[in-house]
């Protein structure tokens, strides 16, 4: 029922920004944790950062400070604004969502997935 796409990766150089979108069907947004992760090839899957139905936002220490969460309910689109991108950042990422739960950073507790969109950023 619950259906995730995401879509705005690319190619930058270091230093640069992309802006991710995660457009949702067969939920409202504001209703669910929505999370990012990103897997890297040979890597496992790793928590980048989430917003909970009250909008409360976590982040990876490695991303923080430089990515933003946020969502538009109207558009049922969460979206995740990288800034200052680094070549440790390239990684195929992933949006999830769960109805609710304290262990967000844990990607064995979402139940539904979108496709991945690329990221690749060159030093």
């Amino acid at each position: 029922q619950v259906q995730l796409v995401e879509s705005g990766g690319g190619l930058v150089r270091a230093g640069g920004s992309l802006r991710l979108s995660c457009a949702a069907s067969g939920l409202t947004v504001s209703a669910y944790l929505i999370t990012w992760f990103r897997q890297a090839p040979g890597k496992e899957r790793e928590f980048v950062a989430t917003i909970t139905m009250g909008s409360t936002t976590n982040y990876a220490d490695s991303v923080k400070g430089r990515f933003t969460i946020s969502r538009d309910n109207a558009k049922s689109t969460v979206y995740l604004q990288m800034n200052s991108l680094k070549p440790e950042d390239t990684a195929v990422y992933y949006c999830a969502t769960e109805l609710s739960g304290q262990d967000y950073y844990d990607p064995t507790k979402y139940h539904s997935w979108g496709q991945g969109t690329q990221v690749t950023v060159s030093s």
